[in-house]
């Protein structure tokens, strides 16, 4: 195998496989590393039991908190990356977003870049990954150039009740846009669709492969369309080399079935995820670049967001047959309320409870209408709702590495008043909305705790800018001490909004993508 590449791109993920896919075009020779392998594709992948209580896909590493609390992060080292267990709720960060936003515990930065130069690159990411979804119904969705190019996926009765019940209350829930290969007539799949609505899509990976992952989307249409495209599995990159003067990133040492092997390109594209990509940073210092690799401003590692959120589980009286429960969201508080002047963040569904997962978060014995119930009969009876409020972006919080090699992620939570102030609306909202009696908190998701090892909606460390004392990458999110060093997961973020993040590291993949295609014609 040669070892020198024209591009060099690490980790498969939206970020990496959404770049690569577009530059295959170019004709140039593309190495794609991957640390991990392709996900097994087993009925286990349809068991909550497995996937949320067991965390059988979830890496089995363990990282320490600031307090030197040992914990295991939610990270996913396949093909495809975290998105391969992902909800697959795919939305645009409000125009707003990208300006400075006061919080109730403080600003929350403008991006040195305006949401007009990302909206066409929105556009080409919802046709990447095939959202489904209906404009005009977000009171908060930012304008767009076009309409989505396939219908939102629809809600069965509960939710459409659901929905029916806020709308008369004065709010505007809407269809949750969501990356999903789904073709139904009627509320039903088509005999031909690849998706069939069931309820092991949220969290989990998806045995048919009718969600919208970068694997499915993107590496492997990429692979199968062009032959100057190379993926290698289970190569972990431990570090990168530089020349003598530190400008140019020479070497990319891999670990592959048991052997250091050693790849060289013109351009390095890191796509590792936010954490994974600073710790890769971190591990490459030399003596050009002491405190780690393009550090000079002491930001690789800081500034880490991953949004407050909670998983929360309703109970009532009614019984609640949904199969396919991800459709619904409302952003009615997400800048501001009547009755509080700050932002407030997003509600969604999320995938229905199943009496497994009940079972792993031991909960307390139920009083009241359900003192005895199974936990079927409880998971029958629930509703479960993803809520998520912005973080502020913090020096202090960072991963790094101690001395012992010990990776150390390290938070202080900002805006949880914010996010408190949210779950009591839900809470208010729940009783017009078919009496329920009861909101238990699902701190069990993915086979994690959410606080710490929530590592989900990782963002952060390695921050884009126009000034290197503060930030680690440039506008076009090149490292501003490297001449050919690229990053495009969401590291990049000075800010990461109250929604979801994907779509926007697929759209700036693309865009970063546009760069490179430049430099490189």
């Amino acid at each position: 195998m040669q070892d020198h590449y024209d591009i060099i791109v690490i980790g498969s993920g939206p970020g990496g496989g959404s770049l690569t896919a577009r530059l295959a075009g170019t004709g140039k020779r593309i190495l794609l590393l991957e640390r991990g392998d392709y996900l097994p594709r087993s009925q286990e992948n349809w068991s909550a039991k497995a996937v949320f209580v067991d965390g059988k896909y979830q890496a089995a590493e363990t990282w320490y908190g600031g307090d030197g609390r040992a914990f295991h992060p939610g990270l996913h080292y396949y093909v495809g990356g975290n998105s391969k267990v992902y909800g697959a709720a795919l939305l645009r960060l409000r125009e707003r977003d990208f300006g400075t936003v006061q919080h109730v515990d403080g600003v929350s930065p403008a991006w040195p870049v305006s949401y007009a130069e990302f909206e066409p690159y929105y556009a080409r990411a919802e046709r990447l990954f095939a959202v489904h979804g209906n404009r005009g119904e977000d009171p908060t969705e930012p304008w767009a150039s076009g309409p989505y190019d396939h219908p939102a996926v629809s809600h069965e009765p509960r939710i459409q009740k659901l929905s029916d019940d806020w709308a008369r209350h004065g709010l505007r829930p809407y269809h949750l846009p969501l990356g999903i290969k789904l073709d139904e007539r009627n509320g039903r799949p088509t005999p031909t669709s690849i998706c069939i609505r069931c309820d092991a899509f949220d969290g989990f990976p998806c045995l048919l492969n009718g969600k919208a992952d970068a694997q499915v989307m993107t590496v492997d249409p990429t692979l199968a369309a062009h032959d100057n495209v190379t993926l290698l599995v289970n190569a972990y990159v431990s570090r990168l080399e530089t020349d003598p003067s530190g400008r140019t990133v020479t070497g990319v040492r891999v670990t592959r079935e048991g052997r250091e092997e050693r790849y060289r390109a013109d351009i390095v594209v890191v796509a590792c995820g936010a954490l994974s990509s600073a710790l890769l940073f971190l591990r490459s210092a030399n003596a050009a670049h002491p405190n780690g690799l393009a550090n000079g401003s002491d930001q690789v590692g800081r500034n880490y967001m991953r949004h407050n959120m909670s998983v929360l589980m309703a109970l009532s009286k009614e019984v609640n047959d949904t199969v396919f429960q991800k459709t619904l969201a409302l952003s009615d508080f997400y800048f501001a309320s009547k009755d509080w002047a700050f932002p407030m963040g997003l509600i969604q569904m999320c995938a229905k409870t199943h009496p497994d997962q009940i079972r792993g978060e031991e909960f307390p014995r139920w009083t009241g209408f359900l003192p005895d119930a199974p936990f079927e009969m409880a998971a029958r009876h629930a509703m479960d709702f993803w809520l998520q409020s912005e973080d502020l972006p913090h020096p202090d919080n960072r991963v790094s590495i101690d001395r012992e090699g010990r990776t150390i992620l390290d938070i202080r939570e900002t805006n949880r008043e914010a996010h408190d102030r949210l779950r009591a609306k839900l809470s208010d909202l729940l009783e017009p909305a078919g009496a329920y009696t009861y909101l238990f908190e699902r701190s069990l998701y993915l086979g994690k705790n959410i606080p710490l090892g929530g590592t989900a909606h990782q963002a952060g460390t390695l921050r884009f800018g126009t000034d290197p004392s503060s930030s680690v990458l440039d506008l076009d999110c090149k490292a501003h001490e490297l001449d050919n060093l690229y990053v495009t997961d969401a590291s990049f973020f000075p800010s990461i909004g109250a929604v979801n993040p994907t779509l926007t590291i697929i759209a700036n993949a693309l865009r970063v993508a546009d760069r490179i295609a430049e430099r490189i014609a």
